[in-house]
């Protein structure tokens, strides 16, 4: 029997997510910009871009408009969608 299901860990076709941490604010009239991801300000001063993420390229692309701004780029993490929080089995013991 063939599941229905997509497999995010191993699908080249599923965006992934990330989280762009970047330093200082960033107002949220810049969320077009970046490809409609989601801008969080953080209590501390810094800026949060988060969302899905077509490919590697898109990627180094959305990294190459941080660095044209000249915003320090304090990290860049995968994080797990919605759909693989549902997915993944349940950890909790």
């Amino acid at each position: 029997m063939i599941s229905d299901k997509r497999n995010f860990k191993t699908d080249p076709a599923t965006p992934r997510v990330y989280q762009i941490r970047l330093e200082g604010l960033l107002g949220g009239q810049w969320t077009e910009w970046f490809d409609g991801l989601t801008i969080t300000l953080e209590d501390n001063g810094d800026t949060i871009l988060t969302g899905p993420v077509v490919d590697q390229a898109a990627l180094h692309g959305l990294l190459r408009k941080v660095r044209d701004l000249g915003i320090p780029l304090l990290s860049v993490n995968q994080v797990m969608s919605n759909q693989e929080q549902e997915d993944a089995p349940d950890l909790k013991q």
